[in-house]
This record gives structure tokens, C-alpha cells and sequence, in this order.
């Protein structure tokens, strides 16, 4: 029951379901929120509730500290997890920056004895590519020429450059999660059992279709690469949504 399932500082109800055959948890991309899920979790049916991510540092956990290494973000999301029912089946999504923690998230719940039924992906190279770019050591107006190029309307980041207090608010967390991905270092280790979906869009800067497919080492499951129309966030587009939606719950069924 989804009433037995205790929301937290780092998990956040995005759909309910009065009695879940499945709950999906979805990571954020780097200097994203909860709400990043919000249109996308409305798409699952009522036998699947659908849990956000909420890291510190933005929105109502604005006056947190952030977090700048990755696996921090994984052993807080992990040890909240592990409060729920293992009866509960449990799946993970995460986009972006999100994919690698989703990741990390998944190896501490399996080392926990935590079964997970599935990981998705979306978005990011396989755990372990270094991430050469150093853009958290950079200029304000460097970071946001990078949210240009990833943005689906790179003219809504713009008023980044125009407006310095709203920059003060939004680019700590940016930076932040650049810092995250830019140091992280994967840990070799067994793969996963939980098996692994890749989602990839047409025209994504951070991410080749073979960089996404190296994903397939990390499980000794089922792997699948899907691809879908779009650039980085091609999550936001509303003519994606069914068919993302679609591909997890067939999946999960």
C-alpha cells in the first residue's frame, strides 16, 4: 500500500496509487528538482506510484547544504529506500546526472539485499566514463552556456544572463551537480542483476548511441537501448511522454 510507504526530505510523492503493483523513483538531472517528473508521472496508470527524488540545495530544501559528490546523493536516496517495505516492488529512474546516481543507488540497495526490479537509465554514458569537462571551475556565464545548449528552448535560460539575482538562486545548485559528475570516479565492482533500460535521444550533445550502449556491461540482466526524438531533454517533450511512459511500464509489467 502506498500509504505504508513514508514520504521524506528525499522522497517526494508525485503519483499515488492506492494499492501499487509498483513504485518508480525517479533521480533528477543535475541542477533539476522533483517537478522535473512531475507531467511524466501523471502518464502511469493507478497500479503505479511514482516517487521524485528531491536533492538539497533547491526549491523548499533551498537552505540545505549541497552536496557535491555523487555517492553522497546515492547513500541518502539509499538509506531512505530502505525504509520502505521490501514487499514493495521497486524500480528506479534516473536522467542525466540522475542516471548515475540511480546507478549508484542500485548497487547499495543490492548490496543491502534490496531487489530492484528494473533500472532506467536515460541520457549518460556509462558509469564508468570520466567526464573530462571542468565546467564547475568555471565562469557563471559558462555554466549557463552550457544549460543553452542543453535546453529544448535555450531562450527561457537567457534571462539567467539578464537577471543576476535569479542566477544567484538557480546556478549554485548547476554548478554544484557539475561538480558531482565532473569528479565522480566509478568503483568496479560486480554488475548489477537488476536489468537495465537505456533511453537516448536523436540529438543529444552529452551522450553517443555506442557511449549508451556500454550501459549493457553493468547488468547481468536483460538490457535494452531505446531511442526517441529530441535533444537532452527530450523527457520535457510533451509528444515523447506516452511513449516514454509506454516503454517503462511494458517493462515493469
Amino acid at each position: 500500500m502506498v500509504a505504508n510507504l513514508t514520504g521524506t526530505d528525499w522522497l517526494r510523492t508525485l503519483k499515488s496509487a492506492a494499492d501499487p503493483a509498483i513504485v518508480l523513483v525517479c533521480f533528477p538531472p543535475g541542477g533539476g528538482s522533483v517537478t522535473a517528473y512531475r507531467t511524466l508521472a501523471q502518464r502511469f496508470d493507478s497500479g503505479t506510484a511514482v516517487f521524485g527524488v528531491q536533492y538539497p540545495g533547491r526549491q523548499d530544501r533551498l537552505g540545505e547544504p549541497l552536496v557535491p559528490a555523487l555517492t553522497d546523493l546515492a547513500e541518502q536516496a539509499a538509506r531512505d529506500l530502505l525504509t520502505w517495505p521490501r514487499t514493495q516492488r521497486l524500480a528506479l529512474f534516473g536522467h542525466s546526472m540522475g542516471a548515475t546516481v540511480t546507478y549508484e543507488t542500485a548497487r547499495r540497495l543490492e548490496a543491502a539485499g534490496r531487489p530492484v526490479e528494473h533500472l532506467f537509465v536515460s541520457c549518460r554514458p556509462a558509469p564508468d566514463f570520466d567526464e573530462p569537462g571542468t565546467f564547475h571551475k568555471g565562469s557563471d556565464s559558462d555554466l549557463i552556456g552550457q544549460l543553452e545548449l542543453l535546453s529544448n528552448d535555450p531562450e527561457s535560460v537567457r534571462i539567467l544572463r539578464a537577471e543576476p539575482g535569479l542566477a544567484e538562486v538557480v546556478l549554485p545548485a548547476v554548478r554544484n551537480d557539475y561538480e558531482a559528475v565532473e569528479t565522480y570516479r566509478h568503483q568496479p565492482g560486480e554488475p548489477l542483476s537488476t536489468p537495465i533500460t537505456t533511453l537516448l535521444s536523436t540529438a543529444d550533445p552529452t551522450t553517443t548511441e555506442a557511449q549508451a550502449g556500454e550501459w549493457r556491461r553493468f547488468t547481468s540482466g536483460d538490457f535494452e537501448l531505446a531511442t526517441f526524438p529530441g535533444g537532452h531533454f527530450y523527457l520535457d517533450l510533451p509528444e515523447n511522454q506516452p511513449a516514454i511512459a509506454e516503454l517503462i511500464a511494458r517493462r515493469l509489467r
